[in-house]
């Protein structure tokens, strides 16, 4: 089954485009695993995001895994221990992720996932 590592951002996704993960994975890749790492809890407790309590919620609905690291570094640790895709819209780790072949998972046209290749 495949795994899947939610980025902060991927998290914020439902609330502020309307994307529906879990369809949107499940037609990409059947179904698979969805793991976010433990510190994108802690920063988006932090966060001045008008979604962030919900993002939280969400995120409590998925498997939320402990990592060494945090940030962009928690989410690449995760992904690498598990060859996981991740799920981001970020340029700078979608950058980093592409250089460590970990395969990611972004938005499309506004309104839904895709991959990148």
């Amino acid at each position: 089954m495949p795994v899947v590592v939610l980025d902060t951002n991927a998290l914020l996704l439902p609330f502020e485009r309307s994307v529906n993960i879990d369809s949107q994975l499940r037609s990409l890749l059947g179904n698979c695993e969805i793991l976010v790492p433990g510190p994108l809890i802690g920063e988006l407790r932090r966060s001045s995001n008008k979604h962030a309590r919900a993002a939280i919620e969400l995120a409590f609905r998925y498997k939320v895994v402990d990592t060494e690291a945090t940030g962009d570094q928690a989410v690449i640790e995760l992904a690498e221990r598990h060859d996981a895709y991740v799920v981001t819209n970020d340029r700078a780790l979608i950058a980093r992720l592409r250089e460590k072949r970990i395969k990611v998972i972004l938005l499309r046209g506004g309104s839904h996932l895709g991959m990148d290749f």
